[in-house]
């Protein structure tokens, strides 16, 4: 009796009524979305009669599936068995077979049903699909096109129900307004100012969301847009503090921390030397990317000091990155991730002396001042330095066989009077890093035995040792310059721009903000999602349009 459910005895034995009724709905919703009882009844039809045997290699059977599993047919495959039945005088064979092919039959015709009934289900919710992909309402113009797109395709390319769902599905992700954060002004919008006018409020939610989160917007926000309440700035920056705390708020530390500091594509990294450096295992490489993430988020959900990103003492690690570090007192579980308070004590503390920071800016078997220098004056204090010359000698690329330290053979090189109107900007800012290794690690002597020399006599005045003399420096004569910078990157991933002079104004309110409210985050981010900039659009200059810059 091997047609029944194979959950007969849990069925009948265990299950009572209404629990029978849910297990049914599933085996049906099986049926509806699999075409499992379809599926089954043709390749038993296929092998009972043979049919699969006329079909030619790698093609379709003879008869189409819809045919084979038309009533018609059924009703006379059940004759065919049932006439031998009924001949062999085996009432319960008779009984048997009448039962299962009306089941089978049944089951079909509801699958046929139920999926006509559902199309219009579906087309209301890619309909809604849509309008959450595009984060925003559609128009009833676009409800009535991806209509009659399902329509044209079913009717003229003779698609079924599921292949042109899926085509419409298609269809909305390679819209533009997937495709594209395209801005659009608020409905009759007026001039602020000379061709800017408020942006609707999804384009700001739409800014909001791909700001904090690299996402799109959530119910919440989408719910206070289509109120028309992110038009009023304090609303604004509520909903920013509340996703400054969801957890979605990675994606800031990710796509704005990484691509400002430059380590985004970090985990692809491997100019390392593993056989020189074993220790540099696909996991440490994956801390190393992880802990700056991390920090960066303990800095915007605590709303902590901007400048603790480079003078603070502390640091996130797991069990692996413990280990690189020489943290022996500190012991997270495996795939845990502790703060630690005390990094400073292992030589660690902030962004400055992170492992991944060490790594990316060092070729493989030595480090390299000049790399490590340049990230700290580019990419942290925001100074703009030429690019080098077309033929610039190369230092050894081992450390371990270089005649002379590292720092003397720069001296070497900034003799030449065209290197050295660059280098002398930030190879200071690199030395005091020679007392960490081409993987970050802490060292006391170079690959060649020589004890490390991390002092270093910064521009303009000034001197240091080791990293902490740098922090020392930048505390005493560059913080402004970090804070600008800071600002500057922020305010233009924010805008999805670069920044231009009518910006000027708006970068003088965050330094006089930042200053009243001991730099804390969240005044950053407040200041941003309140200007003009964020909320307002470029107005067309030609003909009525919707659309914004």
């Amino acid at each position: 009796m091997g047609y029944f459910r194979d959950d007969q005895a849990l069925y009948e034995l265990v299950l009572d009524a209404d629990q029978q009724k849910q297990l049914d709905a599933y085996w049906k919703e099986l049926d509806f979305v699999a075409s499992a009882n379809i599926r089954t009844y043709t390749q038993f039809y296929l092998f009972e009669t043979r049919e699969a045997a006329k079909a030619p290699e790698g093609g379709a059977p003879p008869i189409p599936e819809k045919e084979i599993t038309s009533e018609e047919r059924i009703r006379k495959v059940a004759d065919s068995y049932l006439s031998r039945a009924r001949a062999a005088k085996n009432d319960a064979a008779v009984s048997a077979l009448e039962e299962h092919f009306q089941w089978v039959n049944d089951g079909i015709r509801w699958v046929e049903s139920a999926r006509i009934e559902a199309e219009p289900v579906h087309l209301k919710a890619i309909q809604d699909f849509a309008a959450r992909a595009w984060r925003r309402p559609l128009t009833e113009a676009e409800r009535d096109d991806l209509v009659t797109y399902y329509k044209s395709i079913r009717q003229k390319d003779s698609l079924s129900h599921e292949d042109a769902m899926r085509d419409l599905v298609v269809n909305v992700l390679m819209a533009p307004d997937f495709c594209y954060r395209v801005n659009t002004l608020a409905a009759a919008a007026k001039p602020e100012r000379a061709g800017v006018a408020p942006l609707s409020d999804y384009s700001v939610a739409s800014r909001l969301s791909y700001f904090l989160w690299s996402s799109m917007p959530d119910a919440q926000l989408l719910a206070r847009a289509a109120a028309g309440e992110l038009r009023n700035p304090d609303t604004l920056a509520a909903e920013a503090r509340r996703m400054l705390m969801d957890d979605r708020a990675r994606g800031l530390a990710v796509e704005f921390g990484a691509n400002w500091l430059d380590f985004r594509r970090f985990e692809e990294h491997n100019a390392v030397d593993r056989e020189r450096f074993p220790s540099f295992t696909n996991d440490l490489r994956a801390a190393m990317f992880e802990e700056p993430v991390r920090f960066f988020q303990d800095v915007v959900r605590n709303n902590r000091s901007v400048l603790d990103l480079v003078f603070s003492r502390d640091t996130y690690v797991n069990d692996v990155l413990a280990q690189h570090y020489g943290m022996t007192n500190v012991h997270p579980g495996k795939d845990q991730w502790v703060h630690v308070d005390n990094a400073a004590d292992y030589g660690r503390g902030g962004l400055l002396p992170m492992a991944v920071f060490l790594t990316k800016n060092a070729p493989g078997l030595r480090t390299s001042p000049v790399k490590r220098g340049y990230w700290v004056v580019k990419r942290v204090l925001g100074e703009e330095i030429p690019p080098p010359p077309a033929m610039v000698p190369e230092l050894p690329r081992d450390e371990a066989k270089m005649d002379l330290p590292l720092r003397d053979m720069l001296a070497r090189h900034r003799q030449d009077a065209s290197c050295a109107s660059c280098h002398t900007r930030f190879d200071s800012f690199g030395l005091v890093f020679e007392g960490y290794g081409p993987v970050g690690e802490k060292r006391a002597k170079d690959l060649a035995g020589r004890a490390v020399d991390a002092r270093a006599e910064f521009p303009g005045g000034g001197e240091g040792e080791g990293f902490e003399g740098l922090r020392a420096f930048i505390r005493e004569h560059r913080r402004n310059d970090f804070v600008d910078n800071l600002s500057r990157k922020l305010f233009a991933y924010a805008l999805s721009r670069g920044l231009i002079l009518s910006d000027e104004p708006t970068l003088e309110e965050f330094r006089g903000k930042l200053a009243a409210n001991n730099y804390r985050f969240e005044t950053l981010i407040d200041t941003i999602v309140r200007s003009p900039q964020f909320r307002t659009g470029r107005m067309p200059e030609k003909g009525p349009s919707s659309k914004g810059e």
